[in-house]
């Protein structure tokens, strides 16, 4: 393990034994994150976690499909008209970023499109890349925008419906049987790798999801990973966040981060409108409503649900679709945009 790998990982222990000492919420996945973006900022050299760092999204996609049942899905129409509100949710946010990207801070067309873009944060990085955008400056605005609504988020959810983000986000592993975990073990990497195969986007996540699913379906897994699985993701999760920052010059902090926090709080507030839209409708339950319209990454929020305890077919079918019409549609209207 290299030298930037160690301190990496060491920062990431002593941020959650940390959390974990003060009783703050979400202690393995704040920590790390939070821990990593301090050493990050202090000039330090840091290295992601690599292929294990994503293998062990995979979990998140298994916990996802193992709570998808025959019940559930015979529930799905029921949200219909949430989904429906997803479209409306994305132009809002493109006609706010946009103009925010390109006209107050100077970024050039393909950076300020990609960067007001609420999609998976590796998806924007790709296509901003390949139509001439700034690389670092993407990667920058997107992890500062994933940083502030899953800092923001849990604080909200303790203060204002006093959900306990500190409990385990399950059974402990003794109590599940090894059988059932080595079938979610083998769903979480051939998922991943059969959706990687086929460039589905998300791969790690929706190709486990997808898989899990189907076994869940079948009746063959019939429980989600134990705590500590999804604890050892939010881990590695909170690591690919924080470590988004090493090598960051001052230019960059005083122009990318400044515009990813403008655009984060904004963000929040028009998620808030969307939250409230639903709420007053009656299409959700607050918590759920709050889950689904907040542009946080997409392994993120399905970390935050899991351990709130919220609907995860309602929250993640939100988040889904959100990516999915942002990666089919920003590249046609980036190019119409231009001409």
């Amino acid at each position: 393990m290299t030298k930037a790998r160690l301190t990496t990982f060491g920062a990431a222990l002593i941020g959650a034994a940390i959390f974990l000492v003060l009783g703050l919420p979400l202690p393995w996945l704040l920590g790390p994150m939070l821990a990593c973006l301090i050493v990050a900022l202090s000039g330090a050299r840091m290295a992601g976690a690599g292929q294990l760092g994503i293998f062990m999204r995979t979990f998140l996609g298994v916990a996802v499909g193992a709570s998808i049942t025959p019940q559930v899905l015979a529930g799905l129409p029921a949200i219909g008209a949430s989904l429906a509100i997803v479209p409306v949710f994305i132009g809002v946010i493109a006609l706010i970023g946009y103009p925010l990207f390109r006209r107050v801070f100077g970024f050039d067309h393909p950076t300020a499109w990609y960067a007001a873009m609420p999609g998976g944060l590796q998806d924007m990085l790709v296509f901003g890349e390949e139509a001439g955008g700034d690389i670092r400056a993407l990667s920058l605005i997107h992890a500062t925008r994933i940083l502030v609504i899953v800092t923001v988020a849990p604080l909200i959810m303790t203060l204002y419906w006093q959900v306990d983000l500190s409990q385990p986000p399950g059974a402990p592993i003794a109590g599940v049987g090894w059988d059932q975990i080595a079938l979610m073990v083998a769903a979480g990497f051939l998922g991943w790798k059969i959706a990687e195969r086929a460039g589905l986007f998300g791969a790690s996540i929706l190709g486990p999801m997808i898989l899990t699913a189907a076994l869940s379906l079948a009746g063959l897994i019939q429980t989600r990973p134990p705590a500590e699985i999804i604890q050892a993701a939010q881990f590695f999760i909170g690591i690919a966040v924080g470590a988004k920052y090493a090598g960051i010059t001052a230019r960059e902090l005083r122009i990318d981060v400044t515009a990813g926090l403008a655009y984060s709080l904004i963000l929040a507030g028009i998620s808030l409108i969307f939250f409230e839209v639903i709420y007053m409708l009656g299409l959700a339950p607050a918590l759920d409503a709050f889950l689904a319209f907040l542009p946080g990454g997409q392994a993120e929020m399905v970390v935050i649900a899991i351990i709130a305890g919220a609907d995860l077919a309602y929250v993640v079918s939100h988040h889904i679709l959100r990516i999915l019409i942002v990666i089919l549609l920003a590249p046609v209207v980036a190019r119409l945009m231009r001409r």
